[in-house]
């Protein structure tokens, strides 16, 4: 069985027939009760979500939870992820 980084978004998704990854669940992650606050995006992190991750979690993997807390804002994690766009982050997430 493979074994994926505590930062992965796969970390717990489990492994088929031992070899193929099973359907990505992300129960473990309460959106809803999780403390955020509201950002405004800069030029800075134009399309660059993983500097954001990088400069408020000290990791760059991480990107994703931005996806995850802004399904509405975020179509596209990468492309959409514009100067001026308003989005949630969590307060601290590990």
């Amino acid at each position: 069985m493979a074994t994926y980084r505590t930062d992965s978004l796969y970390r717990d998704t489990k492994i088929t027939n031992n070899q193929y990854l099973d359907e990505l669940t992300i129960d473990n992650i309460d959106v809803k009760n999780t403390t955020t606050k509201t950002i405004t995006l800069n030029e800075r992190y134009d399309e660059k979500p993983d500097l954001l991750a990088y400069d408020l979690y000290g990791n760059a993997k991480l990107w994703w939870v931005f996806a995850l807390f802004n399904q509405d804002e975020l179509a596209d994690p990468i492309l959409d992820f514009k100067a001026g766009l308003k989005i949630k982050v969590p307060a601290r997430f590990s």
